[in-house]
């Protein structure tokens, strides 16, 4: 496709005549068949810190900006101030079995230009890898797409962070690029990987998604007949 020119001859971007700010994510449940996802209340703490506490160690929290916590009564302050903030919006993961399984962040949201980010993603060792824990990330994007019609879902991690950059891969992000320098946290500075997808990719990441979810992609022990990654390369 050729690009649009001004009156000068000049290259521009393609007309949006009828765009318009988009809304704030809503504090509303989001229901799939392996998870639900629901923003976060000080009441879940409890749940949370026991699934965290089933780590071995304290490495699921080196990348992240949060954690680790001394004890119990730390970790429910943090869980209490998180629940009180609208950008971020942390939201709880609810496992199959109905129990608080990790967590997850809708930020950084530029309503003028429909960009939006899903971040600080912290999966307890029930969510990592699960059926769930994918169809929580799914939830968010119908959500940022169909429901609010935002343009672009961004992902981002630090560059070291190998299992984070896998799983946005994973996920149906496209790689775009390291920001070098970009953030200083935990006493040390971080180069950032930025991934992301955006609305015309959607419709098609959409359908893998919704076939790979489908009840007889698995058996009655929950194996998975084809994996998503296939699912979503034969998409493109």
């Amino acid at each position: 496709m050729s690009a649009r020119a001004n009156e000068f001859g000049q290259p521009i971007g393609p007309a949006l005549p009828d765009w318009q700010p988009r809304a704030a994510p809503p504090r509303t449940a989001m229901l799939g068949r392996w998870c639900r996802v629901e923003p976060v209340e000080p009441g879940h703490a409890g749940e949370l810190w026991d699934a965290y506490a089933e780590s071995p160690d304290e490495r699921d929290w080196t990348y992240l900006s949060a954690g680790p916590f001394a004890g119990r009564s730390e970790f429910e302050r943090y869980i209490e101030r998180i629940s009180q903030t609208e950008d971020p919006l942390h939201h709880t993961i609810f496992d199959a079995a109905g129990r608080a399984a990790g967590t997850a962040a809708l930020m950084r949201v530029d309503r003028a230009n429909g960009v939006i980010e899903v971040g600080s993603i912290t999966y307890s060792r029930r969510l990592q890898r699960t059926t769930a824990g994918t169809e929580a990330i799914y939830l968010f994007m119908r959500r940022v797409f169909d429901e609010l019609g935002y343009r672009r879902f961004e992902w981002k991690c630090d560059h070291l962070n190998a299992p984070s950059r896998a799983a946005a891969l994973r996920y149906g992000f496209t790689f775009e690029g390291i920001f070098r320098e970009a953030v200083v946290y935990k006493g040390r500075s971080r180069d950032t990987a930025w991934y992301s997808i955006v609305d015309r990719e959607w419709p098609r990441l959409r359908s893998a998604y919704e076939e790979w979810l489908a009840p007889d992609n698995f058996d009655a022990n929950g194996r998975q007949s084809r994996r998503l990654a296939e699912l979503i390369s034969a998409a493109r």
